[in-house]
């Protein structure tokens, strides 16, 4: 009986560890963006998302969200932007596009500890 709970303590921790891998796992090795630093445009929000994890926006909708990146060529639905102080990755198309600020898009590396 004692084995058999230390098992199933090693399989929780093995879990629990590789889960904790993949959320640190970067979803693109590129983005396009506005510019070299990354601005692009204004959307509102047109339907309520929650995330899956903690590196996803939460909003409602009708909530403005700046966007500051575009997930290219592995995830191009993952658009990553801020409501008030929050910030994170969400889906294309859950938002509707407000304001340009850009004229053209860039394609740049996403770097290993940037999330956006």
């Amino acid at each position: 009986k004692m084995s058999r709970i230390l098992d199933k303590r090693i399989l929780l921790l093995v879990i629990s560890f590789s889960a904790s891998v993949q959320s640190t796992k970067v979803l693109s090795k590129w983005k396009k963006c506005g510019d070299p630093e990354c601005e692009s445009n204004r959307v509102q929000a047109t339907t309520d998302y929650l995330g899956p994890d903690c590196r996803y926006l939460k909003f409602k909708t009708g909530e403005e969200i700046i966007v500051y990146s575009k997930l290219s060529r592995e995830n191009e639905n993952l658009w990553t932007g801020s409501v008030r102080k929050d910030f994170g990755y969400f889906p294309r198309d859950a938002v509707e596009v407000e304001e340009v600020l850009i004229g053209e898009e860039v394609e740049v590396l996403t770097k290993v500890n940037q999330h956006y």
